[in-house]
């Protein structure tokens, strides 16, 4: 089974916890596993912590720091920097699910990860029922 979220950014560089969103797609019962897939060049997703929100701003701030956005790039359209973590994060990564939650560490979430916005945006959910 397939499902698109739909994602609104409010900032250039933000992760935004779509854990819940993810759990609402989820079948109730049974097992399996769902992989998350980012269709853009300029996010990504991750899973990190979720209990303390200060550790996504802390992320989000050191990749600004890290990949710079306002420096020489080749590629013109302003969003170099965002490729670019785009890249180092990845645009993939998955977990197990167990009747409607995510098998996930005591605090872990899922992020979206965006680094052009703020944008409209979409995440893809695969989603693989044991058998």
């Amino acid at each position: 089974m397939t499902v698109e979220l739909s994602l609104r950014s409010q900032k250039r560089t933000e992760l935004i916890d779509v854990t819940l969103q993810i759990e609402k797609a989820l079948p109730q019962s049974g097992t399996g596993y769902c992989r998350f897939f980012v269709p853009h060049t300029t996010a990504g997703v991750i899973i990190n912590e979720n209990a303390d929100p200060s550790v996504a701003e802390d992320i989000s701030d050191y990749f600004s720091k890290l990949v710079p956005h306002r420096q020489e790039w080749k590629h013109t359209e302003g969003n170099a920097d965002a490729h670019v973590k785009a890249a180092l994060v990845g645009t993939t990564t998955g977990a197990p699910y167990s009747n409607g939650k995510l098998v996930l560490g005591r605090w872990q979430g899922v992020f979206f990860c965006e680094f052009d916005g703020p944008r409209s945006r979409r995440l893809i959910l695969s989603v693989s029922p044991d058998k």
